[in-house]
């Protein structure tokens, strides 16, 4: 149950952001860039260059319009991709077995980050624009939860069932706004 509740912490964190949870962990376990799926096969230099480079261009662009805009199609197109991975590297790290299972943990955690960023660009539509205070406010969960993986899954698990949580409800709002604004349309 550690393990899912640690995989689930990792996936809201790509979630919200794609390089800066990446580079957290390789920071945080030294050996990483031998148990990360594909980054694997690059030199661990290009990655810490190419992860830091994204990270400081999604921490200051992001607090402008026209970067929230510009970095939300990127990161809806690779969350998914990131979720899987960072799944994938907790579930070796935890050294999960049998292999199928690290495979499934990859695709849930795909999905979480899939539906977390689906729920943030929601958002930003409904808002035209989210606010400052959330953009910093998400880059610091986005950090905590990725530190909640390794140091205290349980509470790392129980934000991203949270998150996850405020997404379900989130749609459910989206979808009465959606049909309200329909309806005294005709």
């Amino acid at each position: 149950m550690i393990e899912i509740l640690a995989v689930l912490s990792v996936s809201a964190a790509a979630g919200m952001r794609i390089a800066l949870p990446l580079l957290v962990i390789g920071l945080i376990q030294t050996d990483l860039w031998q148990r990360v799926p594909l980054l694997d096969r690059v030199p661990p230099q290009i990655v810490i260059a190419v992860l830091t480079a994204w990270t400081l261009l999604e921490l200051f662009v992001s607090k402008q319009l026209w970067g929230q805009r510009l970095l939300q199609v990127v990161e809806l197109v690779f969350s998914p991709l990131v979720g899987a991975v960072m799944a994938m590297a907790v579930a070796r790290i935890l050294q999960i077995q049998p292999t199928q299972l690290t495979w499934i943990f990859g695709v849930v955690g795909g999905l979480v980050a899939l539906v977390l960023q689906l729920v943030k660009v929601g958002w930003f539509y409904r808002l035209k624009g989210l606010p400052t205070w959330a953009v910093l406010l998400e880059d610091i969960l986005c950090v905590l939860l990725v530190l909640f993986a390794f140091k205290a899954p349980n509470s790392g698990g129980l934000i991203a069932l949270l998150l996850l949580w405020l997404a379900i409800r989130s749609s459910q709002s989206w979808y009465r706004w959606y049909k309200g604004g329909v309806g005294s349309k005709e």
